[in-house]
């Protein structure tokens, strides 16, 4: 026992003496550091690709907008050189007001919805609205128009201010096609809010009624109740 005892003393002191004496403690501390630094590293090479790679997206962006409109630039280019002088006035005019211009990009159904949402995104609604009426207008039957499309295309179009038409429009359709779709609550909430903007009153209390019956205990509720009272009295009158 008394053996054992002073092996094991030894064999401590031993281990204390290479800890304190011997560097191990500073090896050790050496490796947890460098592997600190080395995971810290790890974590702002991941959120600096991060970054790199939304760069790189709104890059791919800019460059299939700028070769649609080189495209577009060396098309006329050709048909001015081959027509008189004369004839230059014949040569159709841009319309400004017109974001998209399907007629020179020739977009397809993709390219349409994703830059309907992106511009959605960065709160660009006129440009978003424009997009996604494109959309629904050239390719209404196409499988991409689903209900999470017609939401966005009508809140998009409500929130330019002025294309309440638009809005009507999608959000109808949407009630109508997909009742039982996850945006129909908001869809009618945002149609009925088309309606009242539009100076519709009568279509949107009539709208409004599903709410007061279904639906009084839900924010949308909250919202539309503000407008509800004032108006369905006026209409009494």
């Amino acid at each position: 026992m008394k053996i054992l005892f002073v092996f094991t003393l030894l064999a401590f002191g031993y281990v204390f003496s290479i800890w304190k004496w011997g560097g191990m403690k500073n090896s050790i501390s050496s490796k947890l550091e460098t592997q600190y630094n080395l995971e810290k590293k790890a974590l702002f090479l991941a959120k600096k690709n991060r970054l790199l790679e939304k760069e790189i997206s709104d890059l791919k962006y800019k460059i299939s907008e700028l070769e649609s409109k080189n495209k577009y630039l060396s098309v006329h280019s050709e048909v001015k050189s081959q027509q008189p002088e004369r004839q230059i006035a014949s040569i159709p005019v841009v319309d400004t007001n017109d974001l998209v211009n399907y007629e020179i990009y020739k977009w397809t159904p993709e390219k349409l919805l994703a830059i309907g949402e992106k511009e959605f995104h960065f709160k660009n609604y006129e440009k978003s609205a424009q997009f996604y009426n494109e959309l629904i207008h050239r390719f209404p039957k196409h499988n991409i128009v689903s209900d999470r499309v017609l939401f966005g295309a009508g809140v998009a179009a409500f929130e330019t201010g002025k294309r309440y038409d638009w809005s009507e429009k999608y959000l109808s359709r949407l009630v109508t096609e997909y009742p039982s779709s996850d945006f129909y609550r908001g869809a009618k909430l945002w149609l009925a809010l088309s309606q009242y903007n539009r100076g519709d009153h009568q279509k949107f209390v009539a709208t409004v009624e599903e709410f007061r019956i279904k639906y009084r205990n839900t924010d949308e509720w909250k919202i539309l109740s503000r407008y509800y009272e004032n108006i369905s009295e006026k209409i009494k009158q």
